[in-house]
């Protein structure tokens, strides 16, 4: 289990000394049990993979504006801890592959315009979660549905 590695990995930060990097498993870890906490109950691999996902979006966006108003030290900062998460995700599904998937959605849910865009992200979702940027399979599937 994700969490598991998660556990294992903090431990292993502790004993290495590795302040940084343990920093931010804490932040994952906490944000898994607020998650948990919120929702009462326990998040499964797929849960806990939105869960970084979430994050992961959360730094892209704070690189953006720190990149922007010049402050070089904590876009450093944020480019770090997305190295970090990242490794946690499952590898990244090539560009021609995401397109095969798309298309096999909008095929299997018969979507022939902008109006049937929910149908295929939510038939999406699971197949792509973690492994693809949902922002850029949004912009992809909608572009298709366009024209």
């Amino acid at each position: 289990m994700l969490k598991q590695r998660l556990t294992d990995d903090m431990k292993a930060a502790m004993k290495g000394g590795d302040k940084v990097r343990l920093g931010v498993i804490r932040l994952i870890n906490a944000a898994i049990k607020q998650r948990e906490v919120d929702e009462r109950t326990e998040l499964d691999d797929t849960q806990v993979l939105a869960v970084l996902e979430k994050m992961l979006k959360q730094r892209r966006d704070s690189i953006a504006q720190y990149d922007a108003a010049g402050r070089d030290d904590l876009a450093t900062q944020e480019r770090f801890e997305v190295d970090i998460l990242q490794a946690y995700l499952p590898e990244a599904l090539p560009d021609a592959e995401v397109d095969a998937l798309i298309d096999a959605a909008i095929t299997a849910t018969g979507a022939g315009s902008m109006r049937d865009m929910g149908k295929v992200i939510g038939a999406l979702k699971a197949k792509v979660q973690g492994r693809a940027d949902m922002g850029e399979v949004s912009r992809r599937v909608k572009a298709r549905l366009a024209g």
